[in-house]
């Protein structure tokens, strides 16, 4: 019995059309669309809601703004469901229904459980060669004009307490700590095999709860370039990126979101097993990034926000 992935996320957010706008630029399909909400899917079917923030029902919100106010993690199957009912049927905000169940996290989060609604795809990736590997031989590394994101791969927030959220996600739905700033932060996967991290959670000193990011997977660092500079001719603005994590090794690229904080492209992460051992980091900026283009790449140009335009004559043209 595991949590497999995220399967929803929703954002409770006050200009609709602009969210419908980004989102749609960003690579997903608009599969929904009403007067106070608008659902997007990925490739595999996760699900992308944005709400008004006056929808009825809507989950509270950790912070003011546009934010993320739910996150729905998939799970095998109806049995899977019920042991993880008796599992939280204690915790604040418990709640079963329509084929969910939830409760509140320590940080104010409402979370839900539901047997998975993603679907199986094939996805063609890029093959890699290296000194004493050659996995493409006779073929061109891929090139991407955008990207279309895969999935929904993981989750980061500001947290009042990180101990007890980690004990919170580890103690009723089963995730493993992969990686931690002692005391401050902590990398945990769904899973003891799987890939780095589906949700990291950050303690600040001023312990208030609030959205860092959210996380689409795609299928390898071709595309989270090419989907950045689309991103970018759209006129969107890059947070930070494109770069490369030391700690989760994924190649990333972070953008403001207009419906709360920032959402990143990433590929590539560790993938870990239960014979992992949790290392320790002192956060710092060489520990978040092994290097990073700070404003982006400008997707006409293709260079960097703040260097000049190439020339129009090729370098073998010029005197």
């Amino acid at each position: 019995m595991s949590v497999l992935g995220i399967d929803e996320v929703t954002y409770g957010a006050d200009d609709l059309p602009t969210c419908r706008r980004f989102f749609l630029d960003w690579g997903l399909a608009l599969v929904a669309e009403e007067t106070d909400q608008l659902v997007f899917e990925t490739l595999n079917g996760c699900r992308v809601i944005v709400a008004a923030t006056t929808r009825a029902g809507l989950p509270p919100a950790m912070e003011s703004g546009p934010t993320l106010r739910e996150v729905v993690w998939g799970v095998q199957s109806e049995a899977d469901l019920a042991q993880y009912t008796e599992s939280i049927r204690w915790q604040p905000g418990f709640t079963v229904g329509a084929g969910r169940i939830g409760c509140t996290d320590p940080n104010g989060l409402s979370v839900r459980l539901q047997v998975t609604r993603k679907r199986a795809i094939d996805v063609q990736s890029a093959d890699y060669n290296t000194w004493n590997r050659k996995d493409r031989v006779n073929r061109a590394s891929p090139a991407y004009e955008r990207a279309t994101p895969i999935e929904v791969g993981h989750v980061v927030f500001f947290v009042k307490d990180v101990a007890a959220c980690e004990r919170f996600y580890v103690q009723h739905f089963g995730f493993a700590a992969s990686d931690r700033y002692p005391g401050r932060g902590a990398f945990l996967r769904c899973a003891p095999d799987g890939g780095h991290h589906d949700i990291f959670l950050l303690q600040r000193p001023a312990g208030d709860s609030a959205l860092n990011h959210v996380a689409f997977t795609v299928r390898d660092i071709h595309e989270v370039f090419g989907g950045g500079m689309h991103i970018s001719r759209c006129g969107w603005e890059t947070q930070l990126g494109p770069g490369r994590h030391p700690i989760s090794s994924a190649y990333f690229w972070y953008f403001r979101n207009p419906a709360g904080a920032l959402v990143e492209y990433y590929a590539d992460e560790d993938q870990l097993t239960a014979d992992w051992e949790p290392r320790e980091f002192e956060p710092g900026p060489t520990v978040f990034a092994e290097w990073a283009i700070e404003g982006g790449i400008d997707g006409n140009t293709r260079r960097q926000k703040s260097a000049e335009a190439p020339k129009g004559q090729f370098i073998t043209d010029r005197k």
